[in-house]
């Protein structure tokens, strides 16, 4: 056979394999064309998810609105743990993702996923509808919380920590002002941890690590003579009365210090751990008792704990008792228990009881006083006064539920309240027998509820840590008239 013959066979074999080739491959791309159409017009007719779609990597394809979601949430209920743990060398604290109210937006995320391919113009929807069929597409739901309940629950772990910063403060202690310097401490840097949080949050990769809590040196504030001059200083005021509208008017003590002595001292001693100065009273001519009247003719509210009778911890229960009792409190004045009771020392009589320290139960001077700064809170409250500072234990006490508790540290964390009535108020305290009891004592008006208090409901109870909400209840005629929330506590479980 001739070569030119058989090249030319072979040459035409080619052209008929490839020609077969091509016209089976369009064949199969039409087919699969159709196919892919076919599917398209029957998703187009669905009220379902397209094939290729998934949420926070779970797989929604096919379903409608309310199977994606109960799968989305469902899967990721099982996937995000309760707490995120926080670590500070060796102590542990942890945040309660519900606390904060951390959730993804798994609705509005299906919503897109059902749009997928429906919502432009038709050569759009099928490119789109072709593109995520082939490729595939993930939508991360947006992530949202609350800021302020983290940034507070940050705060309040700030002031938990070993080396907390202690802030410049005074008291008054047998006639004589004493200044107490302020100490460095940490101060944790909120933007970084707050981002690290949320980032592990947002990739669900916080349930078994811990994330080491990103620290500062924190200075205390300086000593602001003039501020604290400005909370001293008192003129003297008579008592008095009026009859229309009828109020009694409590006498009020002149108080007042130098100030170029205190200035020169602290100059001359910059480092001085605490600066004492003599106070200058002046009493005024006319008293209550000058008047022959009661100033504070009505209990506006009473409130009582029971404590175990350890001898160095009632003592101490009796000292911050005895400071705070016979106060009286302006209108429009702040009571700072700190400033009132004074730094828990061992040469001002405190003894070493428990406290809660670093995370832990341990002793320290003045262990056991906050029984009466929560005694003093719930008295408030019921007195319904303005509550200006206040802050929960690190775990629930045993001489009061969750919600209603409230701690002080001397330079760190105070009690504080407004009397925010029209008329003076005093305050009454006593430890005995058992019993802490705080009254606050008034002028009752026309307008007062027959009955204030505290009222509480859990949130959260993991084995951690447990979450509680807390309420103002208003009551009159036996019936609730308003419900406030006051605030949201986390403990730690011993």
């Amino acid at each position: 056979m001739p070569k030119d013959k058989v090249l030319s066979e072979k040459s035409y074999n080619i052209t008929h394999v490839f020609s077969t080739f091509i016209i089976i491959l369009i064949i199969c791309l039409v087919i699969i064309s159709c196919a892919v159409v076919m599917i398209y017009v029957k998703f187009e007719e669905k009220d379902t998810i397209q094939e290729g779609v998934y949420i926070k990597n779970v797989y929604v394809s096919g379903l409608n609105k309310n199977q994606a979601v109960e799968r989305v949430k469902s899967a990721l209920s099982t996937q995000m743990a309760d707490t995120v743990e926080l670590k500070y060398h060796d102590n542990s604290y942890f945040i309660e993702v519900e606390q904060i109210n951390a959730i993804f937006d798994v609705e509005s995320s299906v919503d897109y996923a059902l749009n997928i391919a429906k919502t432009g113009k038709p050569i759009d929807d099928f490119k789109q509808f072709l593109n995520v069929y082939v490729n595939n597409i993930n939508i991360e739901p947006v992530f949202y919380y609350d800021d302020a309940a983290l940034t507070k629950y940050l705060e309040q772990i700030e002031a938990d920590l070993p080396d907390q910063l202690i802030q410049p403060s005074y008291y008054v202690e047998d006639d004589q002002l004493i200044i107490t310097n302020g100490v460095n401490g940490a101060g944790i840097e909120m933007d970084q941890i707050k981002e690290e949080i949320l980032n592990s949050l947002q990739s669900i990769s916080y349930a078994d690590k811990s994330i080491e809590i990103p620290t500062y040196v924190k200075y205390p504030d300086p000593i602001d003579i003039s501020a604290i001059h400005s909370d001293i200083y008192r003129q003297k005021k008579d008592a008095y009365y009026t009859t229309n509208p009828y109020a009694i008017y409590a006498e009020v003590v002149g108080v007042d210090f130098n100030i170029q002595k205190l200035q020169d001292e602290m100059n001359n001693n910059p480092n001085q751990e605490e600066y004492v100065i003599d106070l200058d009273y002046s009493k005024p001519d006319v008293t209550i008792n000058d008047l022959g009247m009661d100033a504070f003719p009505n209990r506006l509210a009473t409130f009582s704990t029971e404590y175990v009778n350890n001898p160095d911890r009632t003592t101490n229960l009796r000292l911050a008792s005895n400071k705070i009792n016979g106060t009286v409190i302006m209108p429009g004045e702040e009571f700072s228990y700190n400033k009132v009771v004074g730094k828990r020392t061992i040469a001002a009589g405190y003894k070493e009881a428990a406290i809660f320290s670093d995370g832990q139960v341990t002793n320290g001077v003045g262990g056991g006083i906050c029984q009466v700064t929560t005694t003093l809170y719930n008295a408030a409250v019921k007195a319904d006064l303005d509550i200006t500072s206040r802050r929960n234990h690190m775990f629930i006490p045993s001489y009061i539920g969750g919600g209603k508790d409230a701690t002080v540290a001397w330079g760190s964390t105070d009690f504080k309240f407004v009397n925010s009535r029209d008329y003076p108020i005093k305050i009454k305290s006593s430890v005995s027998d058992g019993v802490c009891t705080v009254s606050i004592y008034g002028l009752k008006t026309d307008h007062e509820y027959d009955s204030i208090y505290i009222s509480t409901k859990t949130i959260k109870n993991t084995s951690n840590s447990i979450v509680i909400d807390s309420y103002k209840v208003y009551e009159r005629d036996g019936e609730v008239v308003k419900s406030e929330k006051i605030d949201r506590d986390t403990y730690k479980k011993q």
